[in-house]
């Protein structure tokens, strides 16, 4: 089955207005509109509806990089989906891995929040991956398998059908290092032949599945032509317009 590609750009923690300006502009320069590929940005929450105008019209997406479970009440320093969808937001960022390691997040939270994100008509950028000691333990498989049933628990075929679930292999992003094209592969593939057993086969291969971990310029290519790869989540190499655009590309 043949799927859209969606490349996805998260900034992160990084980038005042006036260096968002000039990357989204860049960006905007490098994409005619035509290409076979969805793309996101999320930039950190003060910048979204910033740059949500400059993406107004251009068919690329705007993102969040998370949001909280519950509505609108007494939750200082949160946001909630209804404010996202307010300002613009087509995608939102869910359990990233940096979000697990350094503010807890568990299946339990990320379930919740992936619950908020679809009331509020958000698509949801679902992440899962392992640490480079449960890989070398032989944990990969249980590791995000676990993620993926306790992410989804609850969630019917209609849910999940309007996902796209991020493979980013939590020893591989931000170091440099990439998972090769084949270790992804295998990975990307496990993940859909669970959605398979979880939902149906009709489901699981028409679900897009990324892969997010130092992808560049250089290795989309090579990742983008295995099978069950569809596109990236990219974080340093999103931070530069020429780079990113790269991606882009490379992710035809």
């Amino acid at each position: 089955m043949k799927r859209r590609p969606i490349v996805a750009a998260n900034w992160k923690m990084n980038l005042l207005r006036s260096d968002a300006e000039t990357l989204v502009r860049g960006l905007l320069e490098g994409l005619d509109g035509t290409e076979p590929v969805d793309v996101a940005v999320a930039p950190p929450f003060p910048y979204l509806a910033f740059v949500g105008r400059f993406l107004e019209g251009s068919g690329v997406g705007l993102a969040a990089q998370n949001l909280h479970w519950e509505g609108f009440g007494a939750y200082t320093g949160e946001v909630c989906g209804a404010m996202l969808r307010d300002v613009g937001c087509r995608y939102v960022i869910v359990g990233h891995s940096e979000r697990r390691q350094f503010f807890h997040e568990t299946d339990e939270t990320v379930n919740r929040r992936l619950k908020a994100a679809l009331a509020q008509r958000l698509v949801p950028i679902f992440c899962v991956g392992e640490t480079l000691e449960q890989r070398k333990a032989g944990r990969t498989e249980n590791v995000v398998g676990e993620q993926v049933r306790g992410g989804l628990a609850g969630f019917g075929r209609e849910d999940v059908a309007g996902m796209v679930i991020a493979y980013e292999p939590v020893w591989a992003i931000g170091t440099g290092e990439t998972a090769t094209p084949d270790q992804a592969q295998a990975v990307h593939a496990y993940v859909r032949s669970l959605l398979a057993s979880l939902y149906d086969p009709d489901l699981a291969g028409g679900l897009r599945i990324q892969y997010g971990g130092s992808v560049k310029p250089e290795n989309v290519a090579e990742l983008m032509g295995r099978p069950d790869i569809d596109g990236a989540l990219v974080g340093g190499a999103s931070l530069k317009a020429a780079s990113f655009l790269g991606i882009v590309r490379g992710a035809v």
